[in-house]
């Protein structure tokens, strides 16, 4: 899964949203918008900045430990732009693998799951994401990950519904295959969340 190679193009960017307040009536030369459309250039570099990053740069710090439980990260705070709206969901993750031999550096999930959710997402391709890079990388028995996010484009416009959340999971390995390590590993992850 390699970082894409388009470059980022702030000055379109700063143009579309110069033609969005014009199309919207808007006066771009008022003193409150006069900056708006670099300040949304910024916005948008900061919150998709995963688009140009690499996850296997958070692979580094992967050691050899002779551990065989569940090793779990709970309640990461993340967010993603939806790509259907262009407007944020924002959540938290719970992240979990079964490892055989090799366990990653706690704060380097967090990573991951940033690396992923800095691009334009819906929140199940998200969630597999996650889950697949880790597979695939670490090798581990099995991984686990749930997703849960409030998006913006349902509560702050459409059906308006806030405080929904959105959950979804991605189970691979023993934690799909076996039913006693899935439901291990779903209770650890919402023992006090819920």
């Amino acid at each position: 899964m390699a970082a894409r190679k388009k470059k980022f193009d702030s000055e379109r960017i700063r143009k579309a949203v110069t033609e969005i307040l014009l199309a919207i009536g808007e006066d771009v030369e008022r003193e409150g918008l006069r900056d708006t459309p670099d300040r949304v250039a910024r916005m948008y570099a900061e919150l998709l900045g995963g688009m140009k990053e690499d996850p296997k740069l958070h692979l580094r710090s992967v050691f050899t430990e002779r551990y065989d439980e569940i090793v779990l990260l709970r309640d990461i705070p993340f967010y993603s732009v939806c790509e259907h709206h262009l407007l944020p969901f924002i959540g938290k993750a719970h992240v979990a693998y079964l490892p055989t031999g090799q366990v990653l550096g706690v704060s380097k999930l967090a990573r991951i799951v940033d690396c992923f959710a800095h691009r334009l997402h819906t929140q199940e391709r998200l969630t597999g994401q996650i889950a697949d890079f880790l597979m695939q990388h670490l090798k581990p028995m099995g991984v686990a990950v749930v997703l849960q996010a409030s998006h913006s484009c349902m509560t702050i416009r459409g059906i308006k519904k806030p405080g929904s959340l959105m959950v979804t999971s991605a189970l691979r390995g023993i934690f799909k295959k076996d039913a006693r390590s899935r439901n291990e590993v779903l209770s650890l992850m919402h023992q006090g969340t819920m």
